[in-house]
């Protein structure tokens, strides 16, 4: 699950960066607007973490920027301005949630969840798939009750092909998703977790569709 921050603060940024990973996401920081504008265009993320008080571009001219050319990303608004006249103006321009700082990491996090899971469609904080039960908020994996250890990498892949059923998947998106910008990615990376993931379930669980990517039906 690949997400954008946009913040300036660069001792919250990296301790937002850092607590996110650990939460199993997949995060690009930058510091100013005009760096997350031109983030936006060339990459896509599942969600936006956007400060409003911001060099180069202002937070609220981004996120209104975005809403204007039809862009559907899921904004969560991260920022010390907490006065009711802010928070409604900030959720009228287009933003899904709006954060006041201090705040507890937990909570932006399941915040974060919370958009992410509107936005595939799914109501339930689980994902169900035959005998599987996939739990994003506790990384836990079962299958048919029985607990199923899986790396970090794996669960993500997994978690993304299992919210994608019937997709297929290719091999960049899938790295797109697991990897950030200052990450370094192995070629055969995907192939590897593929590989694995067939070790631990159901072979026939995940299709390979050559030339094209990876798909459950």
């Amino acid at each position: 699950m690949r997400l954008l921050l946009i913040e300036d603060d660069i001792q919250l940024g990296d301790g937002i960066k850092t607590g996110l990973k650990q939460a199993n996401f997949t995060i690009d920081w930058v510091t100013d607007g005009e760096s997350g504008e031109h983030a936006l265009k060339v990459e896509e993320y599942e969600a936006l973490i956007l400060d409003l008080t911001l060099p180069k571009i202002d937070g609220l001219q981004i996120l209104k920027n975005l809403r204007k050319h039809g862009n559907k990303i899921p904004v969560l608004i991260l920022t010390a301005r907490d006065s009711i006249n802010d928070k409604v103006l900030g959720l009228n321009s287009g933003a899904d949630d709006y954060l006041v700082k201090p705040f507890d990491l937990d909570e932006l996090t399941a915040r974060l969840r919370a958009l992410c899971r509107r936005q595939t469609g799914r109501v339930s904080p689980y994902i169900e798939y035959g005998n599987l039960r996939l739990d994003p908020t506790t990384y836990t994996l079962t299958q048919n009750g029985k607990a199923i250890i899986l790396s970090q990498r794996e669960f993500s892949i997994l978690q993304t092909l299992l919210e994608n059923i019937g997709k297929v998947l290719s091999r960049s998106y899938l790295e797109d998703n697991l990897y950030g910008w200052d990450e370094l990615v192995e070629s055969n990376a995907i192939e590897v977790h593929i590989h694995h993931l067939r070790k631990k379930l159901d072979k026939k669980l995940i299709r390979t569709i050559r030339g094209v990517g990876y798909v459950i039906s």
